[in-house]
Protein backbone atom coordinates (compact mmCIF):
# COMPACT_ATOMS: atom_id res chain seq x y z
CA UNK A 1 0.00 0.00 0.00
CA UNK A 2 1.34 3.44 -0.89
CA UNK A 3 1.46 5.98 1.92
CA UNK A 4 -1.89 7.71 2.48
CA UNK A 5 -2.00 11.22 3.93
CA UNK A 6 -5.05 12.20 5.95
CA UNK A 7 -6.39 15.68 6.69
CA UNK A 8 -8.37 15.67 9.94
CA UNK A 9 -11.23 18.18 10.08
CA UNK A 10 -12.33 19.10 13.63
CA UNK A 11 -14.35 21.95 15.16
CA UNK A 12 -14.00 21.21 18.87
CA UNK A 13 -11.76 20.01 21.66
CA UNK A 14 -10.01 17.43 19.50
CA UNK A 15 -10.48 14.26 21.60
CA UNK A 16 -11.23 12.16 18.52
CA UNK A 17 -8.40 13.82 16.61
CA UNK A 18 -6.00 13.02 19.45
CA UNK A 19 -7.10 9.37 19.55
CA UNK A 20 -6.59 9.13 15.78
CA UNK A 21 -3.14 10.76 15.97
CA UNK A 22 -2.16 8.37 18.73
CA UNK A 23 -3.42 5.34 16.80
CA UNK A 24 -1.52 6.21 13.61
CA UNK A 25 1.66 7.62 15.22
CA UNK A 26 3.84 4.66 14.17
CA UNK A 27 1.87 3.54 11.13
CA UNK A 28 4.20 3.36 8.11
CA UNK A 29 1.33 3.54 5.61
CA UNK A 30 -0.94 6.27 7.04
CA UNK A 31 0.14 9.78 7.95
CA UNK A 32 -1.86 12.63 9.49
CA UNK A 33 -0.54 15.51 7.41
CA UNK A 34 -2.87 18.31 8.42
CA UNK A 35 -5.57 19.32 10.89
CA UNK A 36 -8.23 21.70 9.59
CA UNK A 37 -10.48 23.61 11.98
CA UNK A 38 -13.09 26.30 11.37
CA UNK A 39 -12.56 27.99 14.75
CA UNK A 40 -9.48 29.96 15.77
CA UNK A 41 -10.11 29.05 19.44
CA UNK A 42 -10.81 25.33 18.92
CA UNK A 43 -9.12 23.00 21.40
CA UNK A 44 -7.95 20.84 18.48
CA UNK A 45 -5.31 23.52 17.72
CA UNK A 46 -3.57 22.66 21.03
CA UNK A 47 -3.75 18.99 20.00
CA UNK A 48 -2.10 19.85 16.67
CA UNK A 49 0.65 21.82 18.43
CA UNK A 50 1.26 19.04 20.95
CA UNK A 51 1.60 16.46 18.16
CA UNK A 52 3.59 18.87 15.94
CA UNK A 53 1.04 18.50 13.13
CA UNK A 54 0.44 21.45 10.82
CA UNK A 55 -2.98 23.03 11.10
CA UNK A 56 -5.08 25.41 9.01
CA UNK A 57 -7.98 27.57 10.14
CA UNK A 58 -10.64 27.62 7.42
CA UNK A 59 -13.73 29.44 8.62
CA UNK A 60 -17.25 28.91 7.29
CA UNK A 61 -16.89 31.64 4.65
CA UNK A 62 -13.48 30.41 3.44
CA UNK A 63 -14.79 26.85 3.24
CA UNK A 64 -16.83 27.92 0.19
CA UNK A 65 -13.65 29.14 -1.58
CA UNK A 66 -12.77 26.12 -3.70
CA UNK A 67 -9.41 27.47 -4.87
CA UNK A 68 -8.25 28.26 -1.34
CA UNK A 69 -9.42 24.98 0.24
CA UNK A 70 -8.06 22.78 -2.54
CA UNK A 71 -4.72 24.65 -2.49
CA UNK A 72 -4.35 23.99 1.26
CA UNK A 73 -5.19 20.29 0.87
CA UNK A 74 -2.86 19.91 -2.13
CA UNK A 75 -0.03 21.65 -0.27
CA UNK A 76 -0.20 18.89 2.37
CA UNK A 77 -0.66 16.14 -0.27
CA UNK A 78 -4.03 15.11 1.17
CA UNK A 79 -5.36 11.76 -0.09
CA UNK A 80 -8.14 11.28 2.43
CA UNK A 81 -10.35 13.41 4.70
CA UNK A 82 -11.52 12.34 8.15
CA UNK A 83 -14.14 14.41 9.96
CA UNK A 84 -13.62 14.18 13.72
CA UNK A 85 -16.13 16.46 15.38
CA UNK A 86 -16.48 18.75 12.35
CA UNK A 87 -19.80 20.60 12.50
CA UNK A 88 -20.04 22.31 9.10
CA UNK A 89 -21.58 20.78 6.00
CA UNK A 90 -18.89 19.87 3.49
CA UNK A 91 -19.15 21.94 0.29
CA UNK A 92 -20.03 19.91 -2.79
CA UNK A 93 -16.68 20.59 -4.53
CA UNK A 94 -14.90 18.94 -1.59
CA UNK A 95 -17.31 16.00 -1.51
CA UNK A 96 -16.70 15.47 -5.25
CA UNK A 97 -12.91 15.84 -4.99
CA UNK A 98 -12.75 13.27 -2.17
CA UNK A 99 -15.66 11.05 -3.19
CA UNK A 100 -15.12 7.67 -1.55
CA UNK A 101 -12.08 9.12 0.25
CA UNK A 102 -13.72 10.79 3.24
CA UNK A 103 -15.26 9.49 6.44
CA UNK A 104 -17.29 10.99 9.26
CA UNK A 105 -18.40 9.69 12.64
CA UNK A 106 -21.84 10.30 14.13
CA UNK A 107 -22.61 9.69 17.83
CA UNK A 108 -25.80 7.66 17.24
CA UNK A 109 -27.03 4.73 15.19
CA UNK A 110 -28.01 6.31 11.88
CA UNK A 111 -30.45 6.75 10.23
CA UNK A 112 -31.94 7.63 13.64
CA UNK A 113 -30.90 10.90 15.30
CA UNK A 114 -29.06 12.37 12.32
CA UNK A 115 -29.35 15.55 10.28
CA UNK A 116 -28.81 19.26 10.76
CA UNK A 117 -28.42 20.30 14.38
CA UNK A 118 -27.94 16.71 15.55
CA UNK A 119 -24.51 16.78 17.15
CA UNK A 120 -23.03 16.39 20.62
CA UNK A 121 -25.47 16.68 23.51
CA UNK A 122 -28.40 17.31 21.12
CA UNK A 123 -28.06 13.73 19.89
CA UNK A 124 -27.71 12.16 23.33
CA UNK A 125 -30.67 14.15 24.72
CA UNK A 126 -32.82 13.00 21.79
CA UNK A 127 -31.75 9.38 22.33
CA UNK A 128 -32.61 9.68 26.06
CA UNK A 129 -35.99 11.31 25.36
CA UNK A 130 -36.92 8.60 22.86
CA UNK A 131 -36.36 5.83 25.40
CA UNK A 132 -34.00 3.84 23.15
CA UNK A 133 -32.41 0.74 24.69
CA UNK A 134 -29.18 1.19 22.72
CA UNK A 135 -27.11 3.84 21.05
CA UNK A 136 -23.66 3.87 19.52
CA UNK A 137 -21.60 5.27 16.69
CA UNK A 138 -21.98 5.29 12.94
CA UNK A 139 -18.96 5.70 10.69
CA UNK A 140 -20.08 6.76 7.23
CA UNK A 141 -18.85 8.22 3.98
CA UNK A 142 -19.33 11.93 3.44
CA UNK A 143 -21.81 13.35 0.96
CA UNK A 144 -23.58 16.69 0.45
CA UNK A 145 -26.10 16.10 3.25
CA UNK A 146 -25.69 15.78 7.00
CA UNK A 147 -25.29 12.15 8.09
CA UNK A 148 -26.61 10.59 4.88
CA UNK A 149 -23.47 9.07 3.34
CA UNK A 150 -23.28 5.29 3.06
CA UNK A 151 -22.62 3.53 6.36
CA UNK A 152 -19.21 1.87 6.74
CA UNK A 153 -19.55 0.55 10.31
CA UNK A 154 -21.69 0.79 13.43
CA UNK A 155 -20.81 -0.09 17.02
CA UNK A 156 -23.53 -0.33 19.67
CA UNK A 157 -23.80 0.10 23.41
CA UNK A 158 -26.71 -0.74 25.73
CA UNK A 159 -28.52 2.10 27.48
CA UNK A 160 -30.14 1.68 30.89
CA UNK A 161 -33.41 3.47 31.58
CA UNK A 162 -31.64 5.23 34.46
CA UNK A 163 -28.88 6.64 32.16
CA UNK A 164 -28.88 10.41 31.76
CA UNK A 165 -27.99 12.08 28.46
CA UNK A 166 -24.51 12.61 29.97
CA UNK A 167 -24.21 8.89 30.77
CA UNK A 168 -25.17 8.05 27.18
CA UNK A 169 -22.61 10.56 25.92
CA UNK A 170 -19.86 8.93 28.04
CA UNK A 171 -20.73 5.47 26.72
CA UNK A 172 -20.80 6.64 23.11
CA UNK A 173 -17.58 8.64 23.50
CA UNK A 174 -15.81 5.47 24.70
CA UNK A 175 -16.90 3.73 21.48
CA UNK A 176 -15.66 6.66 19.38
CA UNK A 177 -12.22 6.62 20.96
CA UNK A 178 -11.96 2.83 20.69
CA UNK A 179 -13.31 2.16 17.20
CA UNK A 180 -12.99 5.21 14.92
CA UNK A 181 -9.27 4.97 14.16
CA UNK A 182 -9.27 1.18 13.51
CA UNK A 183 -12.29 1.57 11.20
CA UNK A 184 -10.49 4.37 9.32
CA UNK A 185 -7.48 2.10 8.88
CA UNK A 186 -9.59 -0.83 7.68
CA UNK A 187 -11.43 1.39 5.18
CA UNK A 188 -8.20 2.92 3.83
CA UNK A 189 -6.49 -0.47 3.53
CA UNK A 190 -9.38 -1.82 1.45
CA UNK A 191 -9.49 1.32 -0.65
CA UNK A 192 -5.76 1.78 -1.34
CA UNK A 193 -4.64 -1.86 -1.61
Amino acid sequence: MTKVTIALFASGAGTNAEAILNYFKEDPAIDIGLIVTNKSDAGVIKVAERWKVEYAIINKQDLEDEELVMAVLEEYKTDFIVLAGWLLLMPSFLVKAFKGNSLNIHPALLPKFGGKGMYGHHVHSAVKTSGESESGITIHQVNEKYDEGSVVAQHKVAIDSTDSAEDIERKVRALELKFYAPEIKKFIQQKFK
